[in-house]
C-alpha cells in the first residue's frame, strides 16, 4: 500500500508519502482508504491516523518509466497535519521527475487555497478536488484558484445530482461507490455531468458504476467506455516520444 502499480483505471501507480486522514464529508463515509488499513492491519501499525512517511518521498526518483502517478491513494496530501516543509519536499520530488504525471486530489480545498502560493506548481502536476454532491460544488471555485497545469474534479461516489461550472476546469472523472454498503449511482446523474463536459469542451472519464466490487456494474455509460483524458496528457506522452528518439536516434 506504500507505493505499487493500481487497477485505478485512470492512472497507472500510487504513491503515498503520507497515509490515514479523517471524514470531512458524505463521500468519505465508505472511505475504501480506511477499509485497507483494517484489512491489512498489519502494514499499518498507525491505523488510518494520519502518518508522515519521509523514507517514501524520494521513491520516484528511482522510477524510470514515464508514470501517472496518484498522489496519495490512502490519505489527503492537503491534509492540516502535513507540515508545509514535508509538502515542498513532496512537490520537490516531482518537479525532480518530469517524466511523471502526479495527480493529486483533496477535499480539503480550503487549506489548499492557502497553501498553494507556497508551493511550486510544475508543468506535471495534476490538481484535483473531490465533489461528491452539489452541496461541495463550491470546491470547484477553489481549485480555480490553483495555478496547476491541469485542474480536475473527482465526482466519486458521485451521491446526487450535480451542476457545475467547468470553466478553466480540464478534466471531469465520475464513478459509483463500491462495497457492501454502497449507495447507488443514478444513470441520469452520470449522464448529465458527461453532457455538461461536452459543452465546455472537457475530458470526461467514466470510471465506473459500482456496486459490492468496483468492476461489479462495469465501466459502460450509454454503450460506450469513456476514458478521456485532458489534452496535457498527449502532449505530455508527445514530449517523452521524442525524448526517447533523441536519445536512441
Amino acid at each position: 500500500m506504500a507505493s505499487t502499480h493500481t487497477g485505478i483505471e485512470w492512472t497507472d501507480r500510487t504513491w503515498n508519502p503520507t497515509t490515514g486522514c479523517n471524514k470531512v464529508s458524505p463521500g468519505c463515509t465508505h472511505c475504501y482508504a480506511e477499509a485497507l488499513t483494517k484489512r491489512f492491519h498489519q502494514n499499518f501499525p498507525n491505523g488510518f491516523d494520519l502518518t508522515l512517511h519521509r523514507e517514501r518521498i524520494k521513491e520516484p526518483l528511482r522510477w524510470r518509466k514515464p508514470s501517472r502517478i496518484f498522489v496519495n491513494s490512502m490519505s489527503d496530501l492537503f491534509h492540516e497535519d502535513v507540515p508545509i516543509g514535508f509538502l515542498k519536499d513532496v512537490f520537490d520530488v516531482m518537479g525532480q521527475t518530469p517524466q511523471h504525471i502526479y495527480q493529486i486530489l483533496t477535499k480539503r480545498h480550503e487549506h489548499l487555497v492557502e497553501l498553494a502560493s507556497q508551493l511550486e506548481w510544475h508543468n506535471n502536476i495534476w490538481m484535483g478536488v473531490s465533489v461528491e454532491n452539489q452541496d461541495y460544488v463550491h470546491r470547484v471555485d477553489s481549485l480555480r484558484q490553483v495555478p496547476a497545469n491541469v485542474r480536475f474534479l473527482s465526482c466519486e461516489p458521485l451521491l446526487g445530482d450535480l451542476h457545475l461550472n467547468l470553466t478553466d476546469i480540464h478534466w471531469v472523472i465520475v464513478g459509483g461507490e463500491s462495497g457492501n454498503r454502497y449507495r447507488p449511482m443514478k444513470l441520469e446523474w452520470a449522464q448529465s455531468i458527461r453532457d455538461q463536459c461536452q459543452r465546455f469542451d472537457v475530458a470526461f472519464f467514466f470510471k465506473q458504476w459500482g456496486g459490492r466490487t468496483p468492476k461489479a456494474g462495469g465501466r459502460e455509460l450509454d454503450g460506450k467506455i469513456w476514458d478521456e483524458m485532458p489534452l496535457a496528457w498527449n502532449s505530455h506522452r508527445q514530449a517523452k516520444k521524442k525524448c526517447i528518439y533523441k536519445l536512441v536516434s
